[in-house]
């Protein structure tokens, strides 16, 4: 039902896109929130007898269970990468030049520039270094070269395709726009087979010599596919694409505290912060002293996420009110459809599972699911509905919470104000490096690609924590009278079952399923 309802509404940010004058309307409504929040009390989300026992619980100071911090290792260590494999010849690019703008955050953009690449072979054209359309979500200018290493992108990717930094000098001047070269994403549905590309956007090219796409996002579908292109999607995202020299070098220092600086080397240290992984062994005298786990925590509970979700949160008509204001201004069509079609209901939504978890209903898995009380846990995401009171929950269970803003002073971190990509890239290194990974959303593009990239490098001893959220809901709704006893029972039953490893299922992303021949190798 919500994937229909998603498909209708018009994307947020492809909305503020191009709904520019709704900025100003939504600072000043946005003003008002703030104020109205003045003075209210930390919402709890009606779980604060949960919250009491699981208090209880984790002072008692139980043994962990064995398998917290463990994946299934023997079947998981069956796989290796290999997308690094080529059995092609480098593609000429001679019928054309492939533009890209993609929108989105930081992460959908990455989607957006592999699946640009893939197009690029498929249509055996010339890709230009994507562009990033500035979003009134993000506000970040940020460009490619600002986020990933150019040159590296270019040198990695020249056996399969060619790439150019700009269109040649005589076609820059171009209306691409009046000679039919432009194609919006809705020109094209989500997750377009090949043959789409070949039947409709190969003319053009052939036409104009050049195709620009706007608004390029998960445009490209995961099968059909031939074998060859799906593996270079893979080689894109898993090797083609790293950050740029200062990311790295703040992400060592970021992990090297979350480390509490042992001088320790993480599983897929190498491949996030390249030459800065060494600098965290500089200045280690004793390397015997055993580097302190942490558990990383992706909170998906920014405003847009939960107005967007339709769903309710313990806030009574004060939230309502003020979630039905915010979908006026950035999701119209969404609010459109609420006064034009019977919709589910708040009730009905979460017990489908498609509610995002509250940061309550996250320190309650992490609970009941046996982390104790000292875990040491990285919490990435920022702007929280509700403020930063909705940490409360999370801090007074577990104290050593830490983020990148308590971990970096603001001098190391003034280089990325007001760059919410870049920040964000360090959220994804945190996140990625992290003895085990909890997400509470699993359709957030951050959560696939921060577990898939575990699974890819992490050699099978990097857990992901995915919670069936259909199933938690169930557990959630007894919340007033279940044991903590049964609701731990319960929950880790609930998680355990989504913690098997598995290849990726048909259809589904290999981003975030890599299992997959075209991208890991069989051992066994």
């Amino acid at each position: 039902m919500l994937t229909r309802l998603q498909d209708e509404a018009v994307h947020p940010i492809t909305e503020l896109s191009r709904n520019s004058s709704a900025d100003s309307v939504s600072v000043s409504v946005q003003g008002k929130w703030k104020k109205n929040r003045k003075g209210k009390k930390p919402q709890k989300g009606n779980y604060e007898r949960l919250l009491a026992l699981a208090t209880h619980a984790l002072a008692e100071n139980k043994r962990e269970p064995k398998d917290l911090w463990q994946e299934p290792f023997v079947p998981a260590s069956s796989w290796r990468p290999c997308a690094d494999q080529r059995d092609w010849e480098p593609s000429e690019g001679n019928n054309g030049y492939i533009l890209v703008t993609a929108n989105g955050g930081i992460n959908q953009q990455r989607v957006a520039v592999c699946n640009a690449v893939v197009v690029a072979r498929l249509l055996n054209s010339t890709l230009v270094i994507p562009k990033f359309m500035f979003s009134s979500v993000w506000r970040d200018v940020s460009q490619f070269s600002d986020i990933y290493q150019e040159e590296h992108f270019i040198k990695y990717l020249t056996p399969d395709i060619r790439i150019v930094r700009e269109l040649p000098e005589e076609m820059q001047s171009l209306n691409l726009e009046a000679i039919g070269s432009v194609v919006s994403d809705v020109d094209m549905g989500k997750e377009a087979p090949p043959s789409f590309y070949l039947k409709h956007i190969l003319p053009i090219l052939l036409k104009n010599q050049v195709v620009h796409f706007v608004g390029f996002g998960n445009r490209l579908a995961f099968d059909p596919i031939p074998f060859g292109l799906q593996r270079l999607r893979c080689r894109c995202n898993f090797h083609a694409l790293r950050f740029v020299p200062r990311i790295q070098e703040t992400g060592a220092l970021l992990l090297n505290r979350l480390r509490q600086h042992t001088g320790h080397i993480g599983l897929l240290d190498r491949y996030l912060i390249g030459p800065f992984a060494e600098s965290i062994l500089e200045g280690k005298g004793n390397h015997s002293k055993k580097a302190s786990k942490y558990l990383s925590l992706h909170l998906r509970f920014e405003i847009d996420m939960v107005a967007h979700s339709l769903c309710e949160f313990g806030g009574g008509e004060g939230e309502r009110r003020e979630l039905a204001a915010y979908r006026e201004i950035h999701f119209p069509a969404l609010a459109h459809l609420e006064k034009t079609t019977k919709l589910p209901s708040p009730l009905e939504l979460r017990s489908e599972g498609l509610c995002p978890l509250t940061p309550e209903e996250a320190v309650l898995m992490l609970a009941a699911l046996g982390f104790n009380r000292k875990t040491h846990v990285f919490v990435a995401g920022s702007n929280l509905y509700g403020g930063q009171s909705r940490l409360t929950a999370l801090t007074s269970l577990y104290p050593n919470l830490v983020t990148k803003e308590n971990l970096l002073s603001s001098t190391e971190l003034e280089q990325f104000a007001n760059y919410s990509s870049q920040l964000a890239a360090l959220d994804f290194i945190g996140c990625t490096a992290a003895d085990a990974f909890a997400m509470t959303d699993s359709g957030s593009q951050l959560s696939s690609l921060v577990s898939g990239f575990r699974i890819y490098y992490g050699g099978g001893k990097m857990p992901t924590i995915r919670p069936n959220k259909r199933r938690l809901a169930s557990i959630f709704t007894k919340n007033s009278t279940i044991e903590w006893r049964v609701f731990e029972q319960r929950l880790r039953k609930a998680v355990r079952q989504t913690k098997h490893v598995q290849t990726r299922p048909r259809g589904r992303s290999v981003y975030r399923y890599p299992r997959c021949r075209q991208c890991m190798c069989r051992t066994d």
